[in-house]
């Protein structure tokens, strides 16, 4: 393990200690766990969960994840959970000194091998299912809430041309209520009704204003 990798899983073990105690789940999946503390990419967060679960700092249960030691992993610390490894067989007398010569891998030894990493490939992409799976999540709320703001802004854009045709109407009005009021002559006083209708679109008119900046 290099040294970034080293510091990555530590932010990682840090971030679960932070979170749960000692023998507790921990409900975030590795990528919102990651993107907590900068990692944004889920394989790296994968790598980071499985190097943790190889030195038995955590332990993975159902698709989560407990917490086992709160320590951080030492450079050069081994995993303790050491792939499983069959002895190999007796070499024959005839060929044992060319064997021990050569130190040739054997079937065996590559089929191993080759379970071992497609176990590990196994749990790396179990991890990055569950990320999957929180990304479409979170793209389908994501979606929702757009949905609701793009209605809310299409009722909004008709109360705003409601309110605009309801200033026309009343100014309007108002217009042709002076204009009246002008042809009556300057020295003849307006009556009541003409005052109460002058007044009521004026008070119309300071509603209709005042409507979209309450809202």
């Amino acid at each position: 393990m290099n040294q970034e990798s080293l510091d990555r899983a530590n932010a990682f073990l840090a971030a679960v200690a932070e979170r749960v105690e000692p023998g507790q789940l921990l409900e975030l999946s590795p990528t919102e766990l990651g993107r907590t503390i900068g990692v944004q990419e889920p394989l790296a967060a994968a790598r980071a969960v499985r190097a943790l679960l190889a030195r038995r700092r955590l332990e993975a249960v159902d698709g989560r994840y407990r917490l086992i030691d709160p320590r951080p992993i030492e450079p050069g610390e081994p995993e303790q959970v050491p792939r499983s490894r069959k002895p190999r067989a007796k070499p024959s007398r005839r060929s044992g000194a060319r064997a021990s010569a050569d130190e040739r891998p054997t079937y065996s030894l590559i089929g191993r091998e080759t379970v071992d990493r497609l176990i590990e490939l196994g749990r790396e992409v179990a991890t990055l299912r569950a990320a999957l799976r929180t990304a479409r999540e979170e793209s389908r709320e994501a979606r929702e809430a757009r949905d609701e703001a793009e209605r809310r802004a299409r009722g909004l854009a008709e109360r705003v041309r409601e309110l605009e045709a309801r200033a026309d109407m009343a100014e309007s009005n108002l217009r042709t209520l002076v204009a009246a009021a002008k042809g009556a002559g300057r020295d003849q006083p307006v009556g009541d009704n003409e005052m109460e209708a002058i007044l009521g679109v004026l008070k119309g008119e300071r509603e209709a204003r005042a409507a979209p900046r309450s809202s």
